[in-house]
């Protein structure tokens, strides 16, 4: 385990620093990502993080303080055993690699106890952060996909970034 950063489950007693963190990160996020902003979206991001999706908190080891969100989603079993993988960092702690530790835990619940054999990363192309975060963990990319995603009320395209549980 990365002493830098853990994992955890978010919990209603997250919501007032994850209000203000994602407020002091929209220039960071948009037009990449729109992370609930409100408390009843937060509400609802808490309900899901466990039944819906696979989703943590990436928190700082020497002092708790939330650093970015790890979101596996759509898990499917049997004969495909993929999953789809978000995240984002939120200010002050963008670029200080607390999602690349994050991104490593992530890979190693994922690929053990979630017992995956693929993890797919849907990225918009002119995301370079998020990119090079995937490419630096192993992802690679697999294709692109024209207007694959509504953020922010508009379809998007993405390139698709995959990688599988023999690190291929």
């Amino acid at each position: 385990m990365s002493e830098r950063v853990s994992l955890r489950r978010p919990v209603a007693d997250d919501r007032e620093e994850f209000l203000a963190r994602v407020r002091s990160s929209r220039s960071l996020h948009r037009p990449w990502t729109y992370p609930p902003a409100t408390p009843e979206a937060f509400s609802t991001f808490v309900e899901r993080s466990g039944t819906s999706s696979d989703t943590s908190l990436v928190c700082r080891g020497e002092d708790g303080a939330i650093v970015g969100v790890m979101n596996i989603s759509n898990i499917v079993y049997g004969s495909f055993r993929s999953a789809a993988l978000g995240y984002y960092a939120l200010e002050p702690f963008a670029g200080q690699g607390y999602l690349s530790d994050g991104m490593r835990l992530v890979l190693r619940r994922a690929f053990g106890e979630l017992k995956l054999h693929r993890l797919e990363a849907n990225i918009q192309p002119g995301n370079a952060r998020s990119i090079a975060l995937a490419s630096a963990a192993g992802f690679r990319l697999e294709g692109f996909s024209p207007r694959y995603l509504k953020i922010g009320g508009r379809w998007r395209d993405h390139e698709r970034w995959a990688i599988r549980s023999d690190g291929r």
